[in-house]
């Protein structure tokens, strides 16, 4: 008899292993060591691939395993794919036989080429616009203007003089797609791609279009009024659909995506909904109360400053903020008070602060 290697050696796991752990080894090497994937070195791949799976006839079923692990081999054990234990071994590793066929070669089986052209759609076109952030507040229309393909009206997009001058492809036999059977270890199956002669369209031209030069496509300036919702975000992100380039045999237009970007206010700072403002208070202002202007982003407004405001206070406007670009509701706006101190003062103006001072009972003086 000749002599086997080690069962446990070959799945590379230890002879305390659990199902699951010879499952998942047997999984890996199967689809490293299969002949299909292994064209270059199929000898040696299939003694590996019947190895492999003798090994994991044994150790997955527990009597034999057991009787392997007692006497160190189970009577003889041909390989055998087709079954083990009354199933499949690899439907009973991968599931359906399609799931099989996904795991080694990443498609489905028996795919049948479509007898019309291949149609795709379009590219997508991404540009951007620049607004200024009082335009967030109402929205804003904004012209646009970009360049994108359209298809040639003088072919209809086929590329050809006319529209007519093209004869069907040799290579497909104008179906646009190539079907190809393999023949592998499961059986046969049918490959399906893209006819690299016509590129999918099923038509070789015999004259080309001398509008489009026979690509079916030529450029045009499109010109749009996009419009910019209250409330949008730095970075925001507005699809126009259809508005992209157009498609290959008579697929839909991609899309445009338009991304929103804010100039830097020189006076407001934006959080979320809210804008922030700060401002520059007299100290007297700041001591015994009074009215101030600021600015808002609809306009000047009049702000009451309470006596006795410290440094740093933030005042909460209800509602003077940027619209909420979903619900429409508006955030608030905060200002923040810079108590101003003057660096220069006049004698009378320093006589009446000594005064003060006098009467406060504050030393100023060295």
């Amino acid at each position: 008899m000749a002599t086997r290697r080690d069962y446990y050696e070959i799945l590379g796991v230890p002879r305390d292993a659990t199902q699951e752990e010879i499952k998942k080894a047997y999984k890996k090497l199967a689809k490293k060591w299969h002949p299909d994937l292994n064209p270059q070195n199929r000898k040696e791949a299939e003694e590996r691939f019947k190895e492999i799976t003798e090994a994991y006839q044994v150790l997955s079923d527990p009597e034999k395993r057991a009787q392997y692990d007692r006497f160190g081999y189970v009577g003889d054990q041909p390989f055998n794919h087709n079954t083990t234990g009354g199933g499949s071994i690899f439907q009973d590793l991968f599931g359906d036989f399609e799931d099989i066929f996904d795991m080694f070669f990443g498609r489905r089986p028996g795919t049948s080429a479509t007898r019309e052209r291949v149609s795709k759609p379009g590219e997508d076109i991404h540009h951007f616009v620049t607004i200024d952030l009082e335009d967030v507040l109402t929205g804003k229309e904004v012209p646009l203007e970009y360049e994108r393909k359209t298809v040639c009206s003088a072919c209809n997009g086929t590329g050809a003089e006319g529209g007519t001058s093209f004869r069907t492809c040799h290579r497909c036999g104008g179906t646009g797609v190539i079907r190809e059977e393999q023949r592998t270890f499961f059986g046969s199956f049918v490959n399906t791609y893209t006819c690299p002669v016509c590129g999918g369209t099923g038509r070789i031209v015999d004259k080309k279009c001398r509008v489009c030069g026979g690509i079916g496509f030529v450029k045009e300036r499109k010109r749009i009024k996009l419009k910019i919702p209250p409330g949008v975000e730095d970075g925001a992100r507005l699809r126009i659909s259809g508005g992209g380039h157009a498609g290959l045999n008579g697929g839909p237009n991609g899309d445009l995506y338009v991304t929103v970007k804010i100039r830097p206010h020189p006076t407001f700072q934006r959080k979320g909904d809210d804008v922030y403002l700060g401002i520059n208070v007299h100290f007297l202002q700041a001591i015994l109360g009074g009215t101030v202007e600021i600015p808002t982003l609809e306009g000047p407004i009049k702000l009451k400053i309470n006596p006795g405001t410290q440094p740093d206070t933030l005042l909460r406007l209800r509602g003077k903020g940027l619209p909420n670009m979903r619900t429409g509701k508006r955030g608030d706006m905060y200002v923040k008070i810079k108590v101003e101190i003057p660096t220069r003062i006049s004698r009378k103006e320093k006589e009446i602060l000594e005064k003060l001072a006098e009467i406060s009972k504050i030393d100023v003086k060295k």
